[in-house]
């Protein structure tokens, strides 16, 4: 064990102990989380609730309901299962997380084209730090570095331990840019959920029933780089256990207009959250930000 594992063990020795429970003594704390979070204090119900209104305005308040409690069940989960990630072996990876259409992946490395990976936070977003276990390509994810030193060494720590290179959101195009100069095929991650900040140059889509604000950059990104867009469908098939279906955003980015790249994944993830509502991120303040006729 080199150095930097041993002080980040001893650093994060509490983590490490609780990563060592087996996956079912984990979901009986994760019961009592939701407990907690959900019944006793209530944890962003309000976001939530009115998110999830606006985004299903036919459904009924009891179907809200259920989605709603299926979204802290499965915040609860994910939140062990990102612990679980210090220890898990190759094995248990290889039994829990499966990728549905891998040849997809394997003929896009033959043909030497690097994917960015259009992702969100929906299904299990951390666990795609293991995705270098199934593929030749040099993951990379982008990260916007967390006020916490202390977290944020430890987000660092999960997501790198497969081999996924973490760099920062700001030196993203540059190492991008760097890597295609060395000849390195990469998949590269960038989550494409998150609210754009006012200045931000941003596109607006029609998402989940609502005019929606999206970041603009990775659609220009895949076009100056000539790299594939592919999206991270995931399905959850029981607690711990989830498969990955990668479904084309872009395959020609050097022909497309690039805006249609954010209509597209809006789309993919708009189709994957109906398919199963409770995996998506309800609690995040996605509608921000209101279009201005």
């Amino acid at each position: 064990m080199n150095k930097f594992n041993i002080g980040a063990y001893i650093k994060f020795i509490p983590f490490y102990i609780l990563s060592i429970v087996p996956f079912a003594g984990l979901y009986l704390v994760s019961d009592l989380m939701y407990f907690f979070l959900y019944r006793v204090f209530g944890y962003r119900k309000k976001v939530v609730r009115t998110n999830l209104t606006n985004a299903f305005p036919d459904k009924s308040p009891e179907e809200i309901l259920t989605i709603e409690k299926g979204f802290y069940k499965h915040f609860c989960d994910i939140a062990f299962e990102s612990i679980k990630v210090l220890t898990i072996s190759k094995s248990a990876v290889a039994r829990r997380f499966r990728i549905k259409n891998m040849a997809l992946v394997q003929e896009l490395y033959q043909q030497e084209k690097s994917i960015i990976l259009y992702t969100a936070h929906y299904g299990n977003w951390e666990w795609l730090g293991f995705l270098p276990l199934f593929m030749p390509y040099q993951a990379v994810s982008f990260y916007q570095k967390m006020a916490s030193g202390y977290f944020d060494h430890f987000m660092q720590l999960t997501r790198s331990r497969f081999g996924v290179r973490c760099i920062e959101s700001r030196q993203g195009y540059k190492s991008m840019v760097k890597f295609q100069q060395e000849n390195l095929l990469t998949m590269t991650y960038i989550v494409g959920d998150q609210s754009p900040m006012n200045q931000a140059s941003k596109h607006w889509v029609k998402f989940l029933n609502q005019e929606t604000a999206f970041l603009v950059g990775t659609d220009r990104i895949a076009k100056k780089l000539n790299q594939i867009v592919l999206f991270p469908s995931y399905r959850k098939i029981k607690r711990g256990f989830y498969e990955i279906e990668f479904i084309p955003i872009e395959l020609h980015p050097d022909r497309t207009n690039s805006q249609g790249i954010i209509d597209k994944y809006a789309n993919a993830l708009e189709h994957s959250i109906n398919q199963s509502p409770s995996l998506w991120l309800w609690s995040h303040r996605r509608w921000k930000l209101i279009k201005k006729d």
